[in-house]
């Protein structure tokens, strides 16, 4: 009687999980494993490319890969997975159509991956955007677009002010990237708008530490905030959002403007399936527990059956000096990370040794808008158009696929021509206005457009 085949659930499309799906198809000799992935969407999206979104420097598609072109034997669930029963093994999962399936495993990989990370501050839920989402990032680039064309239809003052006042909240990479972009973008479109000045532009980088970008070392993070602000950006420093209130922002120093976008890229938190819905072993920070080999558990209490990687889990540096060490979230560690999952899951299968993760960075590399950027490697600091172009070679060579690849480079390609697309998309949240209208420019249609303040 031939034994069952062994089933693995991947709980998460993003980094982590769709590299280790993706290496167990390559791996898994026919009907040695039965493979099923859960994610709500059907695309893993390539993160570090969002603020190049948001600024209209590649195509909100380019960002994304398509599981089902690239996953041909796994199975795919969309769907939210719930719950984690490991005790009996099952995961609970919530359908993309509303129903609760329940979905049975002998082996566990949770690759959830992390959320945004917010606080209680009043206005917040009403007016930020995050950003760890390519629809986020199409519309903030939306928003801001539209407020150039309400704003060119204003007299000079503060209601203009207003509307191109953008406030980034949070000064780790993801802050520091789109808050550079989208001044490098708000900046090239004032040649578009006649109407517009410099003056009118108002940006804001708000970070509660004394200092931004903690993967660089102090003096290089110091240049970045220099270089912003002889951009014309102001950055706020050991200060933090108090409101956010009907587009009035409070900072903790006193310092108040009335604002037209606000971003919260503040840092990640715990994914609430890992937090607190599932049995497996989490830390004080809601991240589950791993061994150096990606084992869920500990050196003494290894979890059998369980692994996991990525942004939700609490991975050792065995690269790191400093004992005690996890790996930072980061898509350089979760792609690797999944990598090695899934050479680490077949040789589980097959009885033979596994590998612990061990991964000395590469460096750290930023963009900063259109032709800046900052890149450090250890002692090795570089900045400005070298840097820049240091950021878009790593990353063409990080996402996966040729076809994407070749997608980001055509973009790029198109936009060295012709220069940026800037037309706006908002419209397309609202499909049916159109029709409902039926031409009136009177008809009230609804929808659910987000109103800037200030353009009444």
């Amino acid at each position: 009687m031939e034994a069952a085949m062994e089933k693995i659930l991947i709980v998460g499309g993003g980094y982590a999980g769709f590299y280790t799906a993706w290496g167990l198809e390559k791996r898994l000799r026919p009907g040695e494993a039965e493979v099923t992935l859960v994610d709500p969407h059907g695309y893993m999206t390539y993160q570090p490319f969002l603020p190049e979104v948001t600024a209209g420097s590649i195509e909100a598609r380019h960002v994304m890969v398509s599981l089902r072109r690239h996953l041909h034997r796994t199975a795919l669930v969309a769907g939210q997975t719930t719950a984690i029963d490991h005790a009996h093994r099952t995961a609970t999962v919530r359908t993309n159509d509303g129903a609760l399936r329940e979905l049975r495993y002998d082996t566990i990989v949770v690759t959830a991956g992390a959320v945004t990370r917010t606080f209680p501050v009043p206005g917040i839920e009403q007016e930020a955007i995050g950003l760890k989402h390519v629809e986020e990032a199409v519309a903030i680039r939306d928003q801001l677009l539209t407020a150039f064309d309400r704003a060119a239809l204003l007299p000079p003052g503060a209601r203009r002010r207003r509307l191109l006042t953008v406030t980034v909240v949070g000064g780790g990479f993801t802050g520091v990237e789109v808050f550079g972009e989208l001044l490098s973008l708000a900046t090239s479109l004032l040649r578009r708008y006649p109407e517009l000045g410099p003056e009118d532009l108002s940006f804001h980088l708000v970070d509660a530490n004394d200092r931004i970008l903690p993967e660089v070392t102090d003096e290089p993070g110091r240049w970045v905030v220099r270089h912003l602000e002889g951009r014309g950006g102001t950055v706020h420093l050991g200060a933090q959002v108090v409101s956010a209130a009907g587009g009035e922002i409070l900072l903790s120093t006193g310092e108040s403007w009335g604002n037209g976008l606000l971003i919260w890229a503040a840092g990640n938190g715990s994914n609430p399936v890992v937090a607190k819905n599932t049995d497996l072993p989490v830390d004080e920070r809601g991240l589950v527990r791993v061994r150096a080999d990606l084992r869920v558990g500990t050196d003494d209490a290894p979890v059998p059956g369980a692994w996991a990687a990525g942004d939700n889990a609490a991975v050792p540096d065995l690269a790191s000096p400093v004992p005690g060490t996890r790996t930072v979230p980061n898509a350089q560690h979760a792609v690797r990370q999944g990598r090695l999952l899934a050479r680490n899951l077949v040789a589980d299968l097959r009885g033979r040794r596994v590998h612990p993760y061990v991964h000395h960075s590469l460096g750290t590399v930023a963009t900063l808008g259109i032709g800046r950027g900052i890149f450090q490697y250890h002692g090795l600091v570089v900045t400005g158009f070298l840097a820049w172009l240091m950021h878009r070679g790593y990353h063409v060579l990080a996402v996966p696929t040729w076809e994407r690849k070749v997608r980001v480079l055509l973009v790029w390609a198109s936009a060295v021509l012709f220069g940026r697309d800037i037309v706006p998309l908002s419209t397309v949240q609202r499909p049916r206005a159109a029709f409902l209208a039926g031409g009136d420019p009177f008809a009230d249609v609804g929808g659910p457009d987000r109103e800037v303040h200030g353009a009444a």
